[in-house]
Parts: structure tokens; C-alpha cells; sequence
């Protein structure tokens, strides 16, 4: 499947890219959808293809707003396939900018840290107005 992914985001579902050539996966907005696994499943697909079948670092870029519990869930599987990876020296990386007020997405993107070894680095960023 060694090409690009791209899901528009919509009111309840991030925009998604993922570039195969650079190995970055981009996720931003809210996560909420009415089927988590649908969205989610092409996602996963995605990230597993690009670990199988390519050598190049995989790094996410996140700029989550808010997930419900079948989005965190399905970040969860996401950050283990990342972790399974890791464990079997693949770099991977986790980049989760935030804006400075949303102390509970913050405390979200900490929660998932704690269960990774690869490098998650969280970030706030100011508001733009």
C-alpha cells in the first residue's frame, strides 16, 4: 500500500495526512466519531504498511483537541503497534502539540507517555487569535 493517506477532517473527525516518502503521520481536530473503528482502521492499516514495508523513521504529529473513549482507544492500538516497532529498533516518535488551556488533553497525551519507551514529546502551544 506504499502511498499517501489523506482523510479530510470533518466537525467530530481530525484531518488525517500521512506522507509515505517522508514518514510523517499527521493527525488534527476533535475525535469523536460515530464509528471510531472505521475511521481508526485505516489509519492503523496505514501505520502497519508503512512499518512493514518501509525503513524510514515514523513520526506522528498530533494536534488532538479531543478524543472520546473509542478514539483513545484506538490511539491506544496505535501507539502499540509504534512501541512494537520501537522494541524491534524501529525510530519512531510522537510529537503531541496542544494549546496551553486544554489542561485535560494534555493530561491525555501524559497518560498514553507513560505506557511508551519510544520518544513522545508533548508540547503546548499558544493560542492564535
Amino acid at each position: 500500500m506504499n502511498s499517501d493517506i489523506q482523510i479530510s477532517g470533518t466537525q467530530s473527525t481530525p484531518t488525517v495526512r500521512g506522507d509515505w516518502e517522508t514518514g510523517c503521520l499527521t493527525m488534527q481536530g476533535d475525535s469523536y466519531p460515530e464509528n471510531a473503528f472505521e475511521l481508526f482502521d485505516q489509519i492503523i492499516r496505514w501505520i502497519g504498511s508503512f512499518l512493514e514495508q518501509n525503513r524510514l523513521p515514523l513520526r506522528l504529529e498530533l494536534q488532538l483537541v479531543y478524543l472520546n473513549t473509542s478514539s483513545v482507544k484506538a490511539m491506544m492500538d496505535i501507539f502499540d503497534l509504534l512501541e512494537d516497532a520501537h522494541r524491534q529498533g524501529r525510530p519512531v516518535s510522537v510529537d503531541w502539540r496542544y494549546h496551553a488551556e486544554n489542561e485535560r488533553i494534555a493530561e491525555l497525551a501524559e497518560e498514553f507517555r507513560e505506557d511508551c519507551t519510544f520518544p513522545f514529546a508533548i508540547e503546548p502551544k499558544q493560542a492564535t487569535s
